[in-house]
């Protein structure tokens, strides 16, 4: 890529830190924040223009339009409201298609080239819904799916035994929700099995999900993580890194399933999902993952239902 542009919609605490991330690395050389509410966009870009004068890199960010997404190699959907106390993300639903309607409707005009990842809540809901009213396909759009909640997987496991972060190796999969599921089988840590550890599953499931809560009850928001684990997808895609992350992928036959769009493992590149990876799974843990498929494809049908531009 000779020019690496990403076009980020929505400047609020989200877009702003997927910005903020991207703009302290060299993966882009501009990026744009879009908001409806433009004048926020610009003042949120120029502070981090601000910012970056202390980095040895050259990267313009600056506030645009929706035009800017004809020539991003990466759009970033990051409308959207934070969730409030004691609500989970599928009880946003409404709210996020009333909002994504709006956003469809702001990019009729505009092609995409280039590809898309979407944060926006409930996560592979509204991943799969932009997808359809855009008319991209498989490769090109996807959802930041169960990446954040692999973050917090790899801290609980961390904190829990005392090894580095970088020497855990496993992921959550399925909704970017309450019926995620961890395939504790293939998680290592060091090389050496998780069930060697002795570790508690249901105390480590439930760790992994209480991070979100606790940070929404205190703080209202999240905000530092999803920014750095987005970035770190745009990344891939400007790099052509061949990263494996869990995304929220459409599935066509991998574990079974199809027309799902949820959170498994892929290699990201500058291809976009440039694969869908099927990892061996016991029968208790497909189960898991299957059930979470259901809980998707209902709710992705429910927000069929309800919007207005979810099909091109």
């Amino acid at each position: 890529m000779s020019h690496r542009k990403v076009t980020i919609i929505g400047a609020g605490h989200v877009g702003s830190h997927v910005a903020l991330s991207l703009s302290f690395g060299d993966a882009a050389d501009e990026i744009v924040l879009v908001d409806k509410d433009a004048k926020k966009a610009g003042a949120q870009a120029l502070d981090i223009y601000d910012a970056i004068s202390f980095t040895d890199h050259g990267t313009l960010v600056r506030g645009g339009d929706y035009a800017d997404v004809q020539d991003a190699d990466v759009v970033v959907n990051a409308i959207g409201m934070a969730r409030k106390p004691g609500q989970d993300r599928v009880q946003m639903l409404d709210d996020s298609i009333v909002m994504c309607d709006e956003l469809l409707e702001s990019l009729s005009p505009y092609t995409i080239p280039g590809k898309l990842i979407s944060i926006t809540n409930p996560c592979d809901v509204i991943a799969a819904y932009i997808r359809r009213g855009l008319g991209l396909g498989d490769q090109q759009s996807w959802g930041t799916g169960t990446l954040l909640d692999t973050a917090r997987l790899i801290r609980v496991i961390s904190e829990n035994t005392g090894v580095a972060r970088s020497s855990i190796q496993g992921f959550t999969m399925g909704e970017h929700g309450e019926s995620s599921m961890i395939p504790f089988s293939i998680l290592r840590v060091g090389g050496v099995p998780y069930y060697d550890l002795g570790l508690d599953d249901d105390a480590v499931l439930k760790q992994v999900r209480a991070g979100g809560w606790d940070i929404v009850n205190f703080k209202l928001c999240t905000e530092f993580g999803i920014g750095r684990a987005a970035a770190t997808m745009v990344e891939a895609v400007l790099r052509d890194e061949k990263k494996i992350f869990p995304a929220s992928a459409v599935l066509n036959g991998e574990y079974g399933e199809t027309g799902v769009q949820i959170g498994v493992p892929c290699i990201i590149g500058a291809g976009g999902i440039e694969k869908v990876l099927e990892v061996k799974m016991t029968d208790e843990e497909k189960a898991k993952f299957h059930a979470s498929c259901d809980v998707v494809r209902h709710n992705t049908a429910v927000a069929l239902e309800k919007g207005t531009r979810g099909v091109k």
